[in-house]
């Protein structure tokens, strides 16, 4: 946890209030006799501790265990209430908007999916994040003012305040105020981030990257753009646009992506993904000018990629997006990061599929929440 020191007396407080209740979560039902061991903390601090942390409604006593009540009085236990608030994770995509709901410990209680269209304006897209929401917390059975905060996660480069400074993937998203009009629809903080970053934060979370600190992680696609966690934390640039890989085509390497999988000679649109499935399953079967086509575009998705790796030179390498599903895209990624790269890295299919984005926006939010309750350490998400 880190080694703190403070004299302020309020600052020690709430040091002893973060360990305490860090301790907590940890352990299952301990007694006060074993939160003093755990937390090398003296047994007034933390029954004092303890009864503040129950008054906040974020502890509560534990039941005693059966074999204890044959034999006298039991010794208290205690434990963090993880229902005592929610936290919201959004996905904001060009086709759908998702959402997860969780406890305050990141278990997921339920997920709602809504179609959208393409070409929606962004007013219509907002609403029906709010649609998709109200859906949710209506089927989980969940009060909106027990959110405690709110992830979202969408394409474009995402300024700290939330603002959208560019995204082309989706109509008027360019400036779009983003976090502002979404708080305008909740009581709490509300986190806004790049989809690849937020994926890339999931798959260190509980997917295909779990317990590797230097990671980048590809949201393959017509457009694709990428996320990397460096020492474990999650690396934006300067301003945000760090992983914009969908943009070197830009740097004279000729044609654009949407081109390069073009078999009639006129480009794909870049949100088409019924267009593109339809050269995939036609690469498949066999056709000559599908496959070709797709050979390019799985040519130019592994070059880009080798330039990030050779920038960031990650541990590992996961692959998400609608380019996961690609049959054999896993080995000529490999075979180029061995031809460029002086240590290559592990490559990896996404753990989490189409709920990366999602998982990666919950757990901005739990990490928002957790900084506001132990106030320890940084996060992986937290912005310097």
């Amino acid at each position: 946890m880190g080694r703190l020191t403070g004299g302020d007396p309020s600052l020690l407080r709430r040091i002893n209030s973060a360990v305490v209740l860090h301790t907590l979560r940890a352990a299952d039902s301990p007694t006060l006799t074993h939160l003093v061991q755990l937390t090398g903390l003296s047994r007034p601090t933390v029954e004092g501790v303890v009864e503040g942390l129950i008054e906040s409604g974020l502890v509560v006593e534990a039941p005693a265990e059966e074999g204890a009540r044959r034999q006298g009085r039991p010794a208290r236990r205690f434990r963090f209430r993880a229902e005592a608030g929610h936290l919201l994770g959004i996905e904001i995509g060009a086709h759908r908007v998702s959402a997860l709901l969780s406890d305050l410990s990141g278990r997921v209680l339920g997920s709602v999916q809504h179609d959208v269209d393409e070409s929606a304006p962004a007013d219509r897209r907002l609403a029906c994040v709010r649609d998709t929401v109200a859906d949710l917390l209506r089927q989980a059975g969940v009060a909106r003012d027990s959110l405690r905060a709110v992830g979202v996660a969408g394409p474009g480069i995402v300024e700290a305040d939330g603002t959208v400074r560019l995204g082309t993937a989706l109509p008027g998203w360019t400036g779009l105020p983003l976090g502002e009009r979404l708080r305008k629809s909740f009581r709490c903080p509300v986190l806004v981030e790049n989809d690849a970053n937020a994926a890339a934060v999931a798959e260190h979370w509980k997917g295909a990257a779990a317990g590797s600190d230097d990671v980048v992680f590809v949201l393959a696609g017509l457009s694709p753009g990428a996320g990397s966690l460096i020492g474990g934390r999650l690396h934006r640039g300067f301003g945000g646009a760090a992983g914009e890989i969908g943009a070197l085509h830009l740097l004279g390497r000729g044609e654009t992506p949407e081109t390069l999988l073009s078999t009639t000679g006129e480009p794909l649109h870049p949100l088409d993904e019924a267009q593109v499935a339809r050269v995939f399953t036609l690469a498949r079967e066999g056709d000559a000018r599908a496959r070709d086509a797709m050979r390019r575009f799985i040519q130019r998705l592994v070059h880009d990629v080798a330039a990030l790796v050779l920038a960031l030179d990650p541990e590992i390498v996961v692959v998400g997006g609608w380019a996961a599903g690609l049959d054999g895209v896993l080995a000529p990624l490999r075979e180029e990061l061995a031809r460029y790269c002086l240590r290559p890295p592990q490559v990896a299919l996404s753990a989490l599929g189409e709920a990366a984005v999602a998982t990666g926006a919950l757990r901005l939010a739990l990490d928002h929440v957790e900084e506001q309750l132990f106030a320890v350490e940084g996060t992986v998400t937290a912005r310097r």
